[in-house]
């Protein structure tokens, strides 16, 4: 699970936001996340500076950073500690930030064009393949 390019790591780490697209961002890490595209980690330890988190980052073989708003929280954090992730935000992926309610459709919909992007293929019940 969550392994990708001949046995690397991808790891993402999601806004979660006031706003209605920082909480859509971090569903649609945690659906990545379930779905097996991508583990998740703490996106506040990082921003806390917390080695063991900071190293995670750092050592997996692809980081994706999802935002809700062009703010970009997340990838900002990651950046800030060395790490550039492959990163998405949800306004410029179609949502409005303060008129957009949440819900499974807005999720799924995000989801979905992530894991385009991503290049994640559809198999038998899980998403594994990033290549």
């Amino acid at each position: 699970m969550a392994e990708c390019c001949g046995g690397g790591t991808r790891i993402i780490y999601a806004c979660s936001g006031a706003a209605d697209v920082g909480e859509i961002a971090d569903r649609v890490a945690r659906r990545l996340r379930s779905d097996g595209c991508a583990k998740m980690s703490c996106l506040a330890a990082v921003g806390a500076d917390l080695s063991g988190y900071v190293q995670t980052a750092k050592g997996a073989d692809e980081c994706v950073s999802i935002d809700g708003c062009a703010t970009a929280c997340a990838r900002k954090n990651l950046e800030r500690v060395g790490v550039s992730p492959r990163s998405f935000v949800l306004t410029e992926m179609g949502l409005s930030k303060g008129q957009t309610p949440v819900s499974d459709e807005a999720v799924n919909k995000m989801a979905e064009a992530v894991k385009t992007s991503l290049g994640v293929m559809v198999g038998v019940g899980a998403y594994n393949n990033c290549c």
